[in-house]
């Protein structure tokens, strides 16, 4: 019975997992989602499931006069991949921002 209820918590949090990549875009201007290479890409560590550190992403110092097209916080695969195999407790997540083009 132990077994069978280990192999089930396993399989349940496995399928969580997955279905948990997520991602979040900001457009201040509207449009479609750009896929374009990103002006600013960066990885933030977080910890204990996204709840432990704070970061702000200065555009201002990425755009400079710039307009900022596109703002977006995305799990990537590496990201996912770490926060699968420390179970949550390191849970990095990645910024990136779109500058307009001059």
């Amino acid at each position: 019975m132990t077994e069978n209820l280990l192999k089930l918590t396993i399989s349940l949090m496995m399928v969580l997992t997955l279905a948990a990549c997520s991602s979040v875009t900001i457009r201040p201007y509207g449009g479609e989602k750009d896929t374009s290479k990103p002006t600013y890409q960066s990885s933030k560590d977080y910890y204990w499931w996204g709840l432990q550190n704070e970061y702000q992403v200065n555009t201002t110092e990425i755009c400079g006069k710039r307009r900022v097209m596109q703002m977006q916080s995305v799990s990537t695969l590496s990201d996912w991949l770490l926060q699968t195999i420390t179970i949550g407790i390191y849970f990095p997540r990645t910024a990136k921002v779109w500058c307009e083009e001059k």
